[in-house]
């Protein structure tokens, strides 16, 4: 996954209601949020880790692992945590047409809705990619999309799981900061058994993203 600051700066230049990157201002919360799950082998241990400290965050799940794993869609959503779309397929949505784009968005919501009841749900697209097709129909529609203001790395494999923690300790995320993870290796985990108590010590504060708005 390669995340280019230039578009960063440029997402963050778009309206908070369709894009969404990072909390106001003013906040001083963190935001952990975790792609590519649900998975029965490494998402139960994230969510007892969050649960061990009262966290909540924020899970942007894939549509096929949640028609396989609905159980812990189940315990995310009686945890607290927000329910985000991540696509049903995790296909790159460059490749594809509107049309196919907005399938993995409604059949993933249309999964989703059987758990919170909520019609529609926030968005993070695979990968990050996002078209204008796709922007403009989100913007017409009063969507949302879920992007990131800090990146831990914990996908890259060539990152020891010391050097990841380093990483956390040395340059922790600001307040308001959109932090992503994934729930698809015991990376994050791992990393966050660490960081999590030396970040509440601190005083440091963790919310989900606010659903998005019926």
């Amino acid at each position: 996954m390669n995340w280019k600051p230039k578009k960063q700066q440029l997402l963050g230049l778009l309206p908070d209601a369709l894009v969404m990157t990072r909390g106001a201002r003013d906040d001083v919360a963190r935001y952990l949020s975790f792609d590519d799950g649900p998975d029965p082998e490494f998402t139960p241990p994230l969510l007892d880790l969050l649960a061990r400290h009262g966290v909540q965050a924020s899970f942007f799940l894939v549509g096929e692992k949640i028609e396989k794993h609905p159980d812990i869609v189940e315990r995310i959503v009686a945890e607290g945590h927000m329910l985000g779309n991540h696509s049903y397929s995790h296909w790159s949505f460059g490749n594809m047409t509107l049309k196919k784009q907005l399938t993995e968005v409604h059949k993933t919501d249309a999964l989703l809705r059987h758990f919170d009841r909520r019609p529609h749900h926030r968005m993070r697209p695979p990968h990050g990619y996002v078209g204008t097709q796709l922007m403009l129909y989100f913007a017409v529609h009063r969507r949302s999309f879920v992007y990131w203001s800090y990146d831990s790395l914990d996908y890259r494999t060539d990152m020891s799981p010391e050097a990841l923690v380093t990483r956390l300790r040395d340059r922790p995320p600001a307040p308001g900061d959109i932090v992503l993870m994934h729930d698809d290796s015991m990376r994050a985990t791992d990393a966050l058994a660490v960081m999590l108590l030396e970040w509440l010590d601190r005083g440091y504060a963790f919310r989900a993203v606010p659903a998005e708005a019926a």
